[in-house]
């Protein structure tokens, strides 16, 4: 048997045995990306919601801002909350450079603009068809940002898949300010970097089929949400 086919059974045993090592890899993962999309989405939608239905001086300008930070550098954004986080930085009193909290932050900055930027797009598609209903009914701007929201919660639920998405398989940023320390702040993307660095090959394999079909699965249940905000609406 090749080394290949060797790593591959023993990825598939790490699996199967669901071996402590990779369980506790994948389960802060899932918690680091989960606490960023949430405090993102929290950030994100209502600014997305504000720049769709208010009109202000400098909007367009916002816009392209905020379309351009879909494509931050996930390693420059690393390396600002690390200058932010550490010692000599503003916040370095709070003490949580190479913890999964700093690893929380530098993810809720990437996946903010995307959420924002996502939301912006649909609400305002929403806002050209109903804006004349809504000024009719004497909805105020916060009133109506609401009212689009809610009828574009199913296209807001992809946007917020995709923020998560993003998130789980972002590497560069949480390894520079959390660290890499196993054990504390250990994610699948960083692991799969490291364990091939090192040669360990099986546990890299195990952490990237639990990736990939975590990835898989998230592109899933947004086509499934897309197809039946579609039929729903028709």
């Amino acid at each position: 048997m090749g080394a290949g086919a060797q790593a591959l059974t023993h990825a598939a045993e790490l699996l199967v045995t669901l071996d402590p090592g990779l369980v506790q890899i994948v389960s802060l993962s899932l918690r680091v990306s989960f606490a960023a999309v949430v405090i993102a989405t929290l950030a994100g939608l209502p600014l997305g919601a504000t720049i769709a239905v208010a009109r202000f001086p400098g909007r367009q300008v916002l816009i392209v801002i905020l379309n351009a930070l879909l494509g931050l550098p996930s390693v420059v954004v690393g390396l600002a909350v690390y200058l932010l986080l550490s010692r000599a930085g503003p916040l370095g009193s709070m003490g949580i450079l190479f913890t999964p909290s700093a690893m929380v932050f530098a993810q809720a900055i990437l996946v903010a603009p995307i959420i924002a930027a996502l939301s912006r797009q649909s609400i305002e598609d929403a806002w050209r068809e109903y804006e004349e209903q809504l000024r009719s009914l004497g909805a105020a701007p916060v009133q109506a940002g609401l009212t689009l929201v809610w009828d574009c919660r199913f296209s807001l639920l992809t946007t917020v898949l995709a923020g998560f998405g993003r998130a789980v398989a972002e590497v560069g940023a949480v390894m520079i300010v959390g660290g890499n320390i196993d054990g504390v702040t250990r994610v699948m993307t960083t692991a799969i970097a490291l364990e091939t660095s090192m040669g360990d090959l099986p546990l890299a394999l195990g952490l990237g089929f639990i990736l990939l079909s975590l990835v898989l699965a998230l592109n899933a249940a947004a086509q499934v949400i897309k197809e039946a905000a579609q039929h729903r609406y028709g």
